[in-house]
C-alpha cells in the first residue's frame, strides 16, 4: 500500500500545470498577491485531517482529540512564522457519539481557539464510521512566498536548530499502546506529550525570520531532517542528540533504543530549522530574550540529501535511517 507521502506526490504531480515547475510539497500552501498591492502580500493556507484509527491513541478524550486536530495545523503554520487568523472545521461523527461527546468536542475546539489565537468561523458535519476532523486554516504575511522559509532553503554552512527536546511522545505511545513501563515524572511527561501536544508557536513566530529552511516535526525528527536535506540537496550532520529528560532511563527499563525514541517517533510538534551562521547570534539573542528553548543539534554540509549522525566518542559518522510516523504506513503503532 502506498504511504502518505507517495500519495501526495502523485496528486501534486497531476495538479501542476503542464510545463510548469511543480511546487515541492511543504507544510503550507502560499498564494502571493501582486507586488504593487499595499496590503498583505501573501495568503497562507493549511489543512490537516485527523482520523480516529490512525491519529487517536487509547484513552484520549473527545476534547483532547479536537484540540489536537487544531494543534496540528497551528504547528505547520508556526514552522513558517505564520499566525493563524481564521479556521474552518469539518467533522465526521460516528453514530456512537452521544450529546456529551459532541459537547466535549466543541469544548476542545474552544480551548484551542483561545490558546492559539485563531477564530473558528464555520465548517460542516456529517455521519461517518469513525471520528474524522478536517481542519483548514488561513493566515497572512507581508512577505511574498520566496521570502518565507521553505523546505528547500538550507545551504552548506547553515546551523541546524530545534525548538525542544524529543522522545516524550514516542515514549508515551509505547506506554499507552504497548504497555511499556514508565514511572513518575517521565510517565507524566510522556503521556501529557501525547494527550496535549504543544506546538512551538511562539518559537516559530519569533524566529522564522532567521530561518533558511524549516519544517514541523510531527512525522518524526529523522523524517523531518531527511525532508530538509532531500529538498535542499544537501547533507545534514547531527552532532547532538536532543533527548528529553528521562528518555534514556525509560528506554533502558523497557529494553528500547533511546535514539529510536528520539529520532523515529512522531506526534511531536517541535520545529526543525536551519539558520545561516551569520544570523545565529541574533537568533540566539532573540530566543534568550523571549525565554525560548533553542537547541543547536548540527550543521549543513554539501551533499546529496543524507542525514548523518556523529558518534561523539569516535567522531565517526553513520547514516540516520529515514523513517518515523507516516500515515497509512506506520511502523510505530
Amino acid at each position: 500500500m502506498l504511504n502518505e507521502r507517495q500519495i501526495i506526490d502523485i496528486i501534486v504531480s497531476k495538479l501542476a500545470p503542464s510545463g510548469a515547475n511543480k511546487q515541492k510539497y511543504d507544510d503550507v500552501s502560499i498564494l502571493s498577491r501582486s507586488p504593487h498591492m499595499k496590503a498583505m502580500k501573501s495568503i497562507i493556507l493549511k489543512c490537516d485531517m485527523l482520523v480516529e484509527s490512525t491519529d487517536v491513541p487509547p484513552g484520549m478524550r473527545p476534547w483532547q482529540i479536537s484540540r489536537k486536530s487544531v494543534s496540528a495545523c497551528v504547528s505547520d503554520l508556526s514552522a513558517k512564522g505564520i499566525k493563524p487568523r481564521v479556521s474552518l472545521i469539518s467533522v465526521g461523527i460516528p453514530k456512537r457519539y452521544s450529546k456529551t461527546d459532541i459537547v466535549e468536542l466543541a469544548k476542545g475546539f474552544q480551548i484551542a481557539s483561545k490558546e492559539f489565537g485563531v477564530m473558528i468561523v464555520g465548517g460542516d458535519t456529517n455521519e461517518s464510521n469513525e471520528l474524522i476532523i478536517d481542519c483548514s486554516m488561513l493566515g497572512f504575511s507581508d512577505h511574498v512566498a520566496s521570502e518565507l522559509p521553505s523546505r528547500n532553503g538550507a545551504k552548506p554552512g547553515d546551523i541546524v536548530v530545534v525548538s525542544g527536546e524529543f522522545g516524550y511522545a514516542s515514549s508515551g505511545l509505547k506506554i499507552l499502546m504497548s504497555r511499556a513501563i514508565g514511572y513518575g515524572q517521565i510517565k507524566r511527561n510522556a503521556i501529557s506529550s501525547v494527550m496535549k501536544p504543544k506546538p512551538a508557536q511562539k518559537f516559530g513566530l519569533s524566529l522564522a525570520k532567521f530561518f533558511s529552511s524549516s519544517i514541523d516535526s510531527s512525522d518524526g525528527l529523522s523524517i523531518s531532517l531527511h525532508e530538509l536535506a532531500r529538498q535542499s540537496k544537501v547533507n545534514i550532520v547531527i552532532d547532538y542528540i536532543p533527548s528529553a529528560k528521562g528518555v534514556r532511563d525509560f528506554a533502558r527499563t523497557n529494553r528500547l533504543d533511546y535514539k529510536s525514541l528520539v529520532f523515529y517517533g512522531g506526534e511531536e510538534y517541535e520545529i526543525v530549522a536551519t539558520i545561516p551562521s551569520v544570523r545565529l547570534k541574533d537568533a540566539e539573542s532573540t530566543a534568550r530574550r523571549l525565554n525560548l528553548r533553542f537547541l543547536i543539534i548540527g550543521k549543513v554540509e554539501m551533499g546529496s540529501g543524507k542525514v548523518l549522525l556523529v558518534d561523539r566518542g569516535t567522531g565517526r559518522k553513520s547514516e540516520l535511517e529515514n523513517r518515523g510516523y507516516i500515515h497509512l504506513n506506520d511502523p510505530q503503532r
